[in-house]
């Protein structure tokens, strides 16, 4: 009877020594593979957690050294170029479909044509193209011609456009608390004074909306400058020997007609100022009658005595 109950005794001693035993190996196992998955900066900190300060310093030096994006230059773009071309009116029709396909405007056009100072023929055409297509359509407009002379400029206004944006967005600001002022306002004299405030603010915002437009617009498209000059001086062909003798006849027939008029318009004033030609030649007749009257008569000589 007492071996009897001995024995179960026993086995539920051993059944719960080996039900430890895996649980304790599993829980090992367990630790150890969370270990070895632990990346190995997290694993030193573990190990050495004074160390962990010194990587934060580190990090944020990196994030100091990093460098700052900064904005993008506002830039207006000015560019002027000058070509010698054998034919400028050519030249001009090849300007046009350059321009409409870089998508741009042609805002002047001057031509000169040849004078006896300045024999060659010229032309200016001023440009607007979209910034982003400026160096291509100056490549483009080199091809036309032998470049005399290119240049560009570009002036930074990020500046002002920051500035009118701000100053427009503190008038705006402005502007509505004016309306909510004039809404709640309930004497006709102070609507009329919130209504005249709110009317200046308003017209110092259209103002300033204008100068951000214009200078968004000169930002987004460049002027280029164009200046043409002929190779070869410009000579009129010579005309034909018909022409020539047609000239020549319609010359001195207008010749002989204005001859024939100076002559009568002479003989109408000859005719008006007779009188007076007339008493001007009777003095001249009578001064020269009195000179010969009055002048002391030739002395004879001793030979013209003895001839007579």
């Amino acid at each position: 009877m007492y071996t009897s109950t001995q024995l179960p005794r026993t086995s539920a001693l051993f059944m719960s020594v080996l039900l430890g035993g895996v649980i304790f190996t599993s829980c090992a196992s367990s630790h150890q593979s969370a270990n070895q998955a632990l990346p190995p900066i997290a694993a030193n900190d573990a190990v050495n957690p004074a160390s962990a300060p010194a990587r934060e310093n580190n990090v944020s030096q990196k994030a100091e050294a990093a460098p700052i994006a900064r904005s993008r230059p506002q830039l207006i773009k000015k560019a002027a170029i000058s070509l010698t071309v054998n034919s400028v009116d050519q030249t001009i029709d090849a300007v046009s479909q350059i321009i409409n396909k870089q998508q741009g405007d042609l805002i002047g056009l001057k031509q000169q044509q040849p004078k006896n100072d300045n024999p060659r023929y010229t032309a200016t055409i001023q440009l607007r193209i979209p910034e982003n297509l400026l160096e291509s359509t100056l490549e483009q407009l080199a091809k036309l011609g032998t470049v005399e002379s290119r240049n560009i400029t570009a002036e930074d206004v990020g500046d002002r456009l920051v500035d009118f944006q701000a100053r427009l967005t503190n008038l705006q600001k402005t502007e509505a608390n004016l309306q909510k002022i004039m809404d709640r306002a309930g004497s006709v004299r102070d609507v009329l004074s919130v209504a005249q405030e709110l009317s200046n603010v308003r017209e110092t915002i259209e103002q300033i909306d204008a100068q951000l437009k214009s200078l968004q617009n000169q930002v987004a498209y460049s002027t280029i400058t164009l200046n043409l000059e002929a190779a070869v001086s410009s000579t009129s062909p010579q005309p034909a020997f018909g022409l020539q003798v047609q000239e020549t006849w319609n010359n001195s027939t207008h010749s002989l007609s204005a001859f024939s008029v100076g002559l009568f318009k002479l003989s109408i004033w000859l005719i008006v100022y007779s009188p007076y030609l007339l008493i001007f030649a009777a003095l001249v007749y009578g001064f020269t009658r009195w000179r010969r009257t009055h002048s002391p008569r030739l002395i004879q000589t001793p030979e013209s005595t003895s001839s007579e």
